[in-house]
């Protein structure tokens, strides 16, 4: 994480992960967490390598950024014992970003004992607003 802005709830699911929150996919595609809680989450992503051929950010990186925070952020609120899965994705772009960092901004909408709902804000530099999604996640208890 680049700014550690963390809850206990957070520190305990970054111990859980070993302190790595968003996995390989997330590694790879360079997001970077600024935030992190169950209900507002923040994190970036490079333009760069994260581009079609076109030369604009990839319907996909938007949807994978915003699927990473927004199952981070339901993976606070589900705590220890328990898993949120995410059951359901929608997006909605609206912008091309050519350059620059994507920025994505999570809140809830809805925080519940057995499902989360996330809209997740991707914008430009500017903080032109580039893609909406929604996330829904099941929470799955593991013991």
């Amino acid at each position: 994480m680049t700014e550690h802005e963390v809850d206990e709830a957070t520190d305990a699911l970054l111990e859980r992960r070993g302190g790595r929150p968003g996995g390989e996919l997330a590694e790879r595609m360079g997001i970077e967490f600024v935030k992190l809680s169950a209900e507002h989450s923040i994190a970036r992503m490079p333009v760069e390598g994260n581009r079609q051929p076109v030369g604009f950010v990839h319907g996909g990186a938007y949807c994978v950024i915003a699927e990473t925070l927004g199952s981070v952020s339901a993976n606070i609120h589900a705590g220890e014992g328990a898993v949120a899965v995410g059951v359901d994705l929608n997006a909605t772009h609206t912008r091309s970003i050519t350059s620059g960092w994507v920025t994505a901004e999570c809140r809830a909408l809805h925080l519940g004992g057995s499902m989360t709902v996330h809209e997740i804000v991707c914008t430009d530099d500017e903080g032109r607003r580039a893609s909406t999604i929604r996330i829904t996640n099941f929470i799955k208890r593991t013991r």
